[in-house]
């Protein structure tokens, strides 16, 4: 064996025994390793088991933060994970995917990485970060993903959605869908309000102690009532161009009358 070869061995086994050693089980404790005190609702978020997760949170409530830190606690923990982070922008997966890497060089690399870079982080344990901006074309080429965290995801295109479902298929992963609201559209709020499966989360600001109720106040006069209750209280209001209420159009909608035309076929 070549030198190189060694040093690569050795380290890989020096990973492995930090591993076991120093990554805490719970996720809670994971946290607090970081340096986070979370809330309430964030210990419940990271304590649970489910594998469909939606959170509907305010602005600046954590819930990127908590995302990034089951992200991190999976790929230290679990060796061989696949982790896609995505947005519907490059800035947004960014964002979440900065997060996991500070507390990771926070934890003072735990788990040695084999490749660090600006999108992703590969360990020697064989786990995976991929952090990409969310369109069809860039993420069909993944496969057994074990944990998939789709931020802004009011935000993203509905074919985006259909494309990474069939990732979980095989490994049976995590799907973390979290946003603020942005009108009744696509497939976040279409899950929030008939999704089957999900375990859902709903924080509006007020249930966040960092976030001032004098803030609140100025917020909501300065952005109005459509924005305000968007941001802040976790509303899915009217689509701000709709002519229609989102329920009337679907009051309207009845199956007890056959179609007024035909298949088409002669």
């Amino acid at each position: 064996m070549s030198t190189a070869s060694l040093k690569s061995e050795v380290q890989r086994l020096r990973g492995r025994r930090r591993h076991r050693d120093e990554v805490p089980e719970d996720r809670v404790e994971f946290a607090r390793s970081v340096g986070l005190e979370p809330d309430d609702w964030q210990r419940d978020v990271l304590r649970s088991e489910k594998t469909r997760l939606l959170l509907n949170c305010a602005r600046q409530s954590g819930k990127s933060t908590v995302a990034a830190v089951i992200a991190l606690h999976k790929a230290l923990r679990d060796k061989g994970s696949l982790i896609l982070i995505l947005g519907p922008a490059e800035r947004q997966a960014k964002e979440t995917f900065a997060k996991l890497t500070a507390f990771y060089r926070r934890l003072g690399h735990p788990v040695p990485s084999e490749s660090y870079r600006k999108m992703g982080l590969e360990l020697m344990n064989g786990s995976r970060v991929e952090a990409l901006p969310g369109t069809e074309k860039t993420v069909r080429g993944f496969s057994a993903v074990d944990l998939l965290v789709l931020d802004e995801a009011a935000r993203v295109d509905d074919a985006l959605y259909h494309a990474i479902r069939p990732m979980l298929a095989v490994s049976g992963g995590r799907l973390i869908m979290m946003s603020t609201p942005w009108g009744k559209r696509g497939v976040f709020h279409q899950e929030w309000v008939e999704g089957i499966g999900w375990e859902r989360y709903e924080i509006p600001a007020s249930q966040s102690p960092r976030i001032p109720e004098a803030f609140l106040e100025e917020e909501r006069r300065t952005l109005g009532r459509w924005f305000f209750e968007q941001e802040y209280a976790c509303i899915f209001g009217e689509n701000i161009d709709a002519v229609f209420r989102h329920e009337d159009i679907r009051a309207a909608v009845t199956d007890d009358f056959a179609p007024l035309f035909g298949s088409g076929v002669g």
